[in-house]
């Protein structure tokens, strides 16, 4: 399969089964798109009456032109057949039960009422608790038995607001650390908060320790306040910032996210990117869509898709220019390594929830992932007897590029791995679905990352 766009001033072909992406000009691009159903006479002709006039557009050189896209197609680098369906289903076996990652939710609680939260401010439809070091321990514990040859092995501390279980974050890292040279291993941790209880200590523990920590905040101070609200309904902008600022001045200004969220209220959501890089300094950025169900006030609206499309072409256009004036900064939805990029294991299979990848609940339950948490018949087991409900487990371990029938025709396939599980059941019922707002806006974020990729080899 290939996708031809224009973009940037630039003609783009993308070979989706080898991934090879080529620049060219107007006329190979056109040759292209005509080459599969086409004879070379047939194309010639057209483009001969297409271009005339112009005197470098001659029989020759369209003849020069079709060899050329001959020779890239003999290569394996254009209009590649697929080699890789008849094992997207033995990828993840050959993996066995390996579990390289936990999302430990070490608070459902939160000190926020924010309005789109997935996780019902923090509960995930259940009650607030905190969870005991003695069930942190033996989560990682899990995690270390059920590793394989692992050495690397992640973990996020999450929530709810995990800082409001501060010290148990603090003693699981202790632990962590004091079993890594006996067992192997060597971990890597993250943390994600709202920033309301972030100090002194909790910044020098953080930037020790911790290999990333992510930032919530929604932008502009209207944006933010709008809907990320403390139970008294007032908003966090004034008293995170100074602390975010903070915190990624004393970490070098580096390992960091500041993670958004737009919603109907601010589809031109560049806005909010540009204020929190220029006005408040923060270079590492990330916005996501909002995920809710259609009547929800804050989802967005097929109107807003389109403006959303608008604002990542007028972020990628912003961010290389940017870049060319020697002041850069990254946006996680653009950041493509397209010279040693994912294996196809990765590419095929995706992020692993359910099988790789879980999520441990306060009480030491184990879910595929943090968006399926509180919902019981997601529940694949618990840290003490691993996972019982193999049934479910070989379901998501199923979930490949190839899984969903409306990925057979998409050209990103192989950089969304057939998207996010989650997004897919919440929108559609199964987790073999698609969430096609979603497909809609990551085919657009991945055109505007292969541009930039483009002209950055210009700058």
């Amino acid at each position: 399969m290939v996708h031809q766009y224009q973009l940037g001033g630039y003609n783009i072909v993308l070979d989706t089964c080898s991934g090879s992406i080529h620049v060219v000009d107007e006329v190979a691009y056109d040759a292209i798109a005509l080459f599969e159903d086409h004879t070379p006479e047939d194309i010639t002709a057209a483009l001969l009456g297409k271009y005339a006039g112009r005197p470098d557009v001659t029989a020759e050189e369209l003849r020069q032109c079709l060899a050329d896209i001959r020779s890239l197609k003999d290569a394996g680098k254009l209009f590649t057949p697929d080699a890789f369906a008849p094992l997207a289903g033995t990828f993840k076996e050959r993996s066995g039960n390996v579990v390289k990652a936990l999302c430990l939710h070490v608070a459902h609680t939160c000190n926020l009422n924010c309005a789109y939260c997935f996780a019902s401010q923090g509960k995930y439809h259940g009650d607030r608790a905190l969870m005991s070091f003695e069930t942190g321990k033996r989560a990682l514990d899990f995690l270390i038995e059920h590793s394989g040859r692992r050495h690397n092995l992640e973990v996020d501390f999450f929530g709810g607001e995990p800082l409001m279980n501060w010290d148990v974050v603090k003693a699981l890292v202790a632990y962590a650390r004091s079993v890594e040279t006996e067992r192997g291993k060597r971990f890597r941790f993250t943390l994600t908060t709202n920033g309301v209880l972030i100090d002194g200590g909790v910044i020098d523990f953080a930037n020790r320790e911790m290999d990333n920590v992510v930032l919530s905040l929604d932008g502009r101070k209207e944006i933010h306040d709008a809907a990320r609200v403390d139970y008294a309904g007032n908003g966090s902008y004034d008293r995170v910032v100074p602390k975010f600022q903070k915190l990624v001045e004393a970490r070098g200004g580096k390992n960091y996210y500041i993670r958004g969220t737009f919603t109907h209220r601010n589809p031109d959501f560049t806005k909010d990117l540009f204020h929190m890089a220029d006005d408040l300094g923060f270079t590492e950025l990330s916005m996501e869509p909002v995920v809710c169900a259609p009547g929800d006030p804050a989802a967005l609206t097929p109107e807003d898709l389109e403006i959303v499309k608008e604002q990542y072409e007028i972020l990628a256009a912003e961010m290389l220019r940017r870049k060319k004036e020697g002041r850069p900064i990254t946006f996680y939805h653009y950041m493509l390594d397209l010279e040693n990029g994912p294996c196809v294991y990765k590419r095929i299979s995706g992020c692993g929830s359910g099988t790789e990848y879980m999520a441990v609940t306060p009480w030491g339950d184990l879910y595929p992932c943090h968006q399926f948490v509180g919902e019981e018949r997601w529940k694949l087991g618990d840290i003490w007897g691993g996972v019982t409900n193999t049934a479910l487990r070989e379901e998501f371990r199923s979930c490949n590029a190839y899984a969903r029938p409306e990925c057979a025709g998409c050209w990103a396939r192989f950089y969304c791995s057939g998207g996010c599980a989650a997004n897919a059941y919440h929108a559609s019922g199964s987790i073999r679905g698609v969430y096609e707002a979603g497909c809609e806006l990551f085919r657009k974020r991945m055109e505007c990352a292969i541009m930039m990729k483009a002209a950055e080899a210009d700058l």
